[in-house]
């Protein structure tokens, strides 16, 4: 007996903000077909699991979603297939008339099952929001629903309604700092990377005010023998002080999974967009709680899943996905080796290899892929350094992954790179394969090896992509922008990152076919 292919009720019953419409298609009433529609939007979906994930995760799908929860609407969790079904919104949507394409509609008039019509339409996430939208469109606050791209349009500044402010006439917070026009606070410098300190010494749109660190070690190696002039350091007993200035517009938390949740939602309330350089949570219902509470405040909360942000890795994004340049995929692997070693109190305080490293490469993956979970994962694992193996840890490890789609990934991982950081990634496909290979300013490899001559830290080979991240954030406090990682793509990353240490502890592979329909599967479930 082969699995029962899902109904529409079935996806109904999953996804909260999901519908079922029955339409009649003639003048029988034997002739109605049902329709999979979402209520916030007002569209009509293509039943099939990633692209609803897609839909579900797109900057017009929460905005949509934003605007019925201002105005006070709920939806019910589960919607029967009536022909009362229908939501009637009034929200400025321009629905289209979409109801007879064919590629969105599944005759019910048989039991036996159902059949399904290709459709060209796919609205793909994209590794990087627009830059900064024009202001002849944020005049307009009416959401599009005329082309895919969610940001492309006029977007209303998270928690307000009206549209976008243009940033000429936003308020700017008096301060000396190069002119700057926004102003941060950052929480903790043990986690703080190289690569986020660099981007905000050189950044001339933001200035940093506060540095809340009790650890005067921790705030020595972050900065040197000296903070930036006009940064002001604080104890975390009087992080009020800053969270109270209003000069200050966002705050950059780079303390430990364990301490960052409070920090978070601190911020959140004192009305301060935040920038999470780490992981908000490595459990799951914590992390929903800074995610909901960034709903509630109308802020930002951006996750520093970095590597969405390099050029190499955006332009690999739009060759696979976008230009379908090497057809379907079958393989993708990746190496990263990084350099220099994280030390043992940093993986320690971020959860391991699996949450300080990994969950990076498997962000880029299920993006790539549009598929959120795999069904399989198998992970091996060894601790060279005796004191890795001590702290419960291990210092390499061998994901694989096998995905709903067909396609088989395979993530190295390993903290012994004794020369220079090795980031590698191939994708390979039914037409072709594409590779991003190691950089470096020379462009020279030694024979044999692609390991670099000129040694390279992974702080420099991401610089650009810390600089972009950071200036994504600054967008965002301005609402210029909406955050790149929803709470859904969150969830599932973290989700699948639990998975392979339990693969590795257990010794076994994990199956997430059974839960893959719940994307708030996380480590303190999977353990």
């Amino acid at each position: 007996m082969g699995r029962r292919r899902k109904t529409l009720h079935d996806y109904a019953a999953e996804f909260s903000e999901l519908s079922v419409r029955r339409e009649p298609a003639g003048p029988s009433p034997a002739g109605s077909v049902e329709t999979l529609f979402c209520i916030p939007c007002q569209l009509p979906l293509r039943v099939r699991r990633d692209r609803i994930l897609e839909h579900l995760s797109s900057g017009r799908h929460c905005r949509n979603r934003r605007l019925l929860r201002q105005l006070g609407l709920r939806s019910p969790g589960l919607r029967s297939a009536g022909p009362d079904s229908s939501l009637s919104l009034p929200l400025p949507l321009d629905v289209p008339s979409l109801l007879s394409h064919p590629s969105f509609l599944i005759t019910t008039g048989s039991s036996t099952g159902y059949s399904m019509v290709p459709s060209p339409l796919s609205y793909h996430k994209l590794l990087l929001p627009h830059h900064p939208i024009p202001a002849a469109h944020r005049d307009d606050p009416t959401p599009s629903t005329s082309q895919p791209s969610p940001l492309a349009t006029g977007i209303a500044p998270l928690g307000q309604s009206g549209p976008a402010p243009d940033a000429s006439s936003s308020p700017t917070p008096s301060s000396s700092h190069r002119g700057s026009s926004v102003s941060l606070v950052l929480f903790g410098t043990g986690l703080v990377s190289k690569a986020l300190l660099q981007s905000l010494r050189e950044e001339t749109g933001c200035c940093l005010l506060y540095v809340v660190e009790d650890q005067p070690e921790e705030l020595e190696r972050a900065f040197g023998s000296e903070v930036p002039a006009g940064t002001k350091v604080l104890q975390q007993q009087d992080a009020a002080i800053a969270l109270s200035d209003p000069r200050v517009s966002g705050a950059i938390i780079c303390s430990p999974p364990a301490e960052a949740p409070e920090m978070v939602r601190g911020a959140l309330r004192a009305g301060k967009g935040v920038f999470c350089e780490g992981l908000p949570s490595l459990d799951r219902q914590t992390a929903e709680t800074c995610f909901d509470e960034a709903d509630r405040s109308g802020r930002p909360l951006v996750c520093g899943f970095y590597k969405r942000f390099d050029p190499a890795l955006q332009f690999l994004y739009k060759k696979v996905r976008d230009s379908q340049a090497l057809g379907r995929i079958h393989r993708i692997s990746t190496i990263s080796s990084l350099y220099p070693a994280a030390s043992l109190s940093l993986l320690k305080a971020s959860g391991g290899i699996f949450y300080n490293a990994a969950v990076h490469d498997i962000d880029i993956i299920t993006l790539l892929l549009g598929e959120s979970v795999p069904d399989t994962i198998f992970s091996l694992g060894h601790a060279f350094c005796a004191d890795m193996g001590f702290l419960g840890d291990v210092d390499t490890v061998a994901i694989s992954m096998k995905f709903p789609g067909g396609a088989i990934v395979t993530l190295d991982v390993s903290q012994h790179c004794t020369r220079s950081c090795d980031q590698r990634l191939e994708v390979h496909g039914s037409q072709g394969t594409l590779r991003v290979d190691n950089q470096n300013p020379l462009g020279i490899t030694e024979h044999g090896t692609s390991v670099s001559i000129c040694p390279q830290t992974q702080a420099e080979r991401y610089r650009d992509a810390y600089r972009e991240l950071l200036r994504h954030f600054l967008r965002t406090l301005t609402g210029q922008e909406l955050p790149v990682v929803t709470k859904e793509q969150f969830l599932w990353t973290i989700q699948v990152a639990a998975a392979a240490e339990q693969s590795w502890r257990n010794g076994s592979a994990v199956d997430l076919h059974s839960s893959a329909t719940d994307p708030a599967g996380a480590k303190t479930e999977l353990v």
